[in-house]
């Protein structure tokens, strides 16, 4: 998953360091590493920066002003310019170059809002996040700077490549921003983006500090793994879970063998966050359907689609809906499946599986029909092992070195500081913080966050990224490592492939930098990475048993991994085509269906066609985190799971496979160098070397076209 504050504001606008003296990112102290790195860097013509992250509330709401001060200032030069003044470098430029010294700001807060351990200091970053969000809207409605704009592409300049697309996403995201309409009416579309921006930073501040504990007994949690319960033991019969921390979730979900345990605590889960969320939420629908509807949109997926590579809101439903059909066969096939074994060990013939069952009965289907306990495979993954493997891994495809750094600064005590170099000519890349276990008041999930973006600097030198990773694997115990399950690895390797797309970027512009690709598309080269860890050959590098490193995982059992995973595949996509089918429904209203909707309702109709009937008295859609940011994208992670499985295969076919370094440099130079400096749909055919098919994921799936 990609974070971004508000990297993606509607002219892109979001300071350049035009001098290398006037960057706020530079000056402060750092390890010798760190010196070696920025060193070579000045060598290479780029720069290489670390955050200067505020260590007050104060500092924060002080940053955030000034950075407003200063973008201003510079907007108010454009919009000063005469019409026989403007240029390429003083108009378009000028405002990605805006857009980055903004974003320095922006994103650090952004993050901070996040994972700060001060709950004043996340208090006070959301409101800062706020104040830049709806400054950001503003920006689209300054006709002085839109005059210069115009000014510019009235005098029909003769540009290409990455310059022409500049140009033209800027006259489109103008025309998206209600440009051509009256005054009136550009000032009541700007008011309501205005409150739609505060009510979704809202939405999600409200997910991150939703917290739910709950006690159990040792009886209560039977079936848990023990080195789970060891981690949550806060008594002598008491074991204390909380509810908004997924790993606890799934824990309890998968393994508690109490069906009255899973229904308490999915119960708990489901609500977290809906009393303040749920009447949020339909607010925040309203406002959007009336947005779309003065800007001349049917819906808000429609306006959302228009820049994805779906193109509008019902390619993107006909997509999932044909995915819904094709795997209906197999869908009634696993559920019956499922079904049967519930009955077996309630013995109650009537039983059914309800919503809190699924993982439950799914793991034992694994484990009966496949053989598969994934949980007895954590001690082939310590974090530490799996991470240096993993990092070894991608050093050597992608042709890269990543050095461990002492930071200035961190922001919590576990969070590390990690050094990008190209392996070859010792190029800095960028550097990477990881921030990996989950802690009161911190984001719940797993996320990149860009922090510096890429970009080519007046100066003539090219500021490298910095980015972060976000995640809540399981904590380590006392004197203990954290184990991972399969499912983590996977999950690591995948947000990583995010850092990868945020640091390897190689962009003019800040707009196309790294991960600022179509929202549809932005999952897939990472999916695509998900394959590396069902290989027996990348796991024997680093997976072996942290208590006998003579033993590693056998292929057959990978063999009946693999085989599990496409036995269960389709409750896998059903429930993530609900969630899109959800979203989808949530945002395909038109003005007057969007005053009479409730949320709530309407998401537990859609899911009960798709996946389950939900649990009485839940309201997941309070939480469901994604509806804000992905709103009307939620899509487009089985859309990037058709390109992935396609992608997959140049690998799958390269004479190394999975080590193969030409496919990794191809993977390097035409997906994650180029961002979205060109249309995504000519990077995806460069790399695959021919036009996309959806065979490959189909395949996967056990459709027949």
């Amino acid at each position: 998953m990609i974070f971004r504050a508000l990297l993606i504001v509607a002219v892109g606008v979001l300071v350049s360091c035009s001098s290398l003296k006037n960057s706020p990112v530079l000056g402060a102290k750092f390890s010798s590493k760190w010196a070696s790195f920025e060193s070579s860097a000045m060598d290479n013509n780029s720069i290489v920066s670390l955050p200067p992250f505020e260590r007050s509330p104060r500092a924060s709401q002080v940053a955030v002003d000034e950075a407003i001060r200063m973008a201003d200032s510079k907007l108010d030069a454009i919009g000063r310019l005469n019409p026989d003044e403007v240029t390429f470098d003083n108009t378009i430029v000028a405002l990605d170059d805006m857009a980055f010294d903004v974003s320095l700001v922006a994103n650090r807060t952004y993050m901070l809002k996040e994972t700060s351990e001060n709950a004043a200091h996340r208090k006070q970053a959301t409101e800062s996040i706020k104040k830049i969000d709806e400054w950001a809207v503003g920006l689209d409605y300054r006709e002085d700077v839109y005059r210069s704009v115009k000014a510019f592409a009235d005098s029909q300049p003769e540009l290409q490549g990455e310059d022409k697309r500049l140009l033209d996403q800027t006259l489109r995201d103008y025309r998206r921003a209600g440009l051509h309409l009256s005054k009136v009416e550009r000032d009541q579309v700007e008011k309501l983006r205005k409150e739609l921006s505060s009510a979704t930073t809202e939405f999600r501040t409200n997910i991150t500090n939703a917290k739910k504990s709950l006690k159990f007994s040792k009886s209560e949690l039977v079936g848990l793994p023990k080195a789970f319960l060891e981690q949550v033991k806060t008594g002598e019969d008491q074991y204390t879970l909380q509810a908004n921390v997924t790993f606890h979730y799934l824990n309890i979900l998968r393994s508690a063998k109490s069906e009255q345990t899973r229904i308490r605590f999915s119960a708990e889960r489901l609500k977290l966050a809906s009393d303040k969320n749920v009447p949020l939420l339909k607010k925040i629908i309203q406002l959007r359907a009336l947005v779309a509807n003065k800007l001349g949109y049917k819906t808000w997926a429609d306006y959302r689609c228009e820049v994805k590579m779906a193109g509008d809101g019902k390619t993107a439903s006909d997509f999932l809906m044909n995915l819904k059909r094709g795997l209906e066969p197999k869908w009634k096939a696993e559920m019956a499946a499922f079904t049967k074994i519930k009955r077996r060990e309630t013995k109650d013939s009537e039983a059914v599986v309800n919503m809190w069952d699924i993982f439950y009965y799914e793991n034992l289907y694994k484990k009966e029909r496949f053989s598969v306990d994934a949980e007895q495979l954590r001690v082939f993954f310590p974090y530490e092992q799996t991470l240096q493997g993993m990092f070894r891994v991608y050093e050597e495809i992608f042709r890269l070195k990543i050095v461990e750094a002492k930071p200035d600064y961190k922001w919590n005590n576990q969070v590390t500081l990690h050094l990008v170099y190209d392996s070859f000519s010792g190029e800095p890349l960028g550097a990477l913080y990881l921030d990996m276990f989950p802690r009161d008041g911190k984001f719940n999930h797993f996320a990149m966050f860009p922090l510096i973006s890429g970009k080519q600097l007046s100066s003539g030198h090219y500021q490298r990224p910095t980015v972060a990773l976000i995640c809540n694997f399981p904590n380590p115990g006392k004197d203990k490592t954290s184990l991972l399950s399969h499912d983590n690895v996977e999950t690591l390797f995948h947000e990583f492939g995010h850092a990868l797309h945020g640091i390897l970027t190689r962009t003019k512009y800040t707009r196309f930098a790294g991960t600022s690709v179509p929202r549809d598309f932005v999952e897939a080269p990472s999916q695509m990475l998900e394959n590396w860890i069902w290989d027996k050959r990348v796991l024997d590098s680093f997976a072996v048993d942290y208590r006998d490193s003579s033993k590693k995982i056998p292929q057959t059992v990978l063999d009946k991994l693999q085989e599990a995973k496409k036995g269960t595949i389709a409750r896998h996509y059903r429930r993530q085509l609900s969630y899109g089918l959800v979203d989808l429904g949530l945002h395909t209203l038109n003005v007057d269906e969007a005053k009479n909707v409730d949320p709530v309702k309407l998401s537990h109709q859609i899911t009960e066609d798709v996946y389950l009937k939900p649990q009485e008295n839940t309201s997941f859609v309070g939480y469901f985190g994604h509806l804000m940011g992905y709103d009307a994208g939620y899509y487009g992670y089985a859309w990037a799971d058709a390109i992935s499985a396609d992608m997959a295969t140049v690998f799958e076919d390269a004479p190394n496979r999975y080590y193969d370094k030409k496919a990794g440099m191809r993977l390097r130079r035409e997906i994650y160098e180029i961002g979205d400096s060109r249309d995504v749909n000519e990077s995806i055919e460069k790399f695959l070397g021919r036009p996309r098919s959806l065979e490959p994921f189909l395949k996967d799936l056990g459709i027949n076209k």
